[in-house]
């Protein structure tokens, strides 16, 4: 498994043990992680606080040159808010841990240049079946449904 997918499931589960849903996201530049963050909408009782949004806050204020040549990591498909940060920002490119539980933006992201690569990870597929059993409700909450 690539290291910097490892890492963003090490947030989605760190996000899991704090009741909160298990989505976890890595920025990367130049081989080093400069953001890390997890879906923190309950802990924080934030709006916004997707696990890329998370990573992105945490990566603290950046360039645009520094977005532009990093790569985000991210064990679900991005949601169109994420999305559109990845566009505003023009971050190149996007890992996906997987997108059977959830399908984003994945086509709008193409559509505006960005490579997008699927991993179809069994370990993230395997985080968000379980708390999709457990707790669809807080679910449909974080998509707006």
């Amino acid at each position: 498994m690539d290291q910097y997918l490892a890492e963003a499931i090490k947030e989605a589960q760190k996000g899991l043990q704090e009741g909160g849903i298990p989505i976890g996201s890595v920025l990367v530049y130049n081989g080093k992680i400069i953001g890390r963050g997890h879906n923190r909408r309950v802990q924080k009782g934030s709006v916004i606080l997707h696990g890329e949004m998370d990573a992105l806050e945490n990566a603290g204020r950046q360039s645009a040159k520094i977005y532009q040549k990093s790569t985000l990591y991210t064990t679900l498909s991005p949601c169109p808010m994420c999305s559109g940060t990845i566009l505003l920002y023009g971050i190149p490119k996007v890992v996906i841990g997987e997108n059977e539980t959830f399908m984003g933006e994945e086509k709008l992201l193409k559509s505006r240049g960005v490579e997008v690569i699927v991993e179809d990870n069994d370990t993230c597929k395997a985080l968000m079946k379980s708390f999709l059993k457990e707790k669809s409700d807080l679910w449909n909450e974080d998509i707006g449904v």
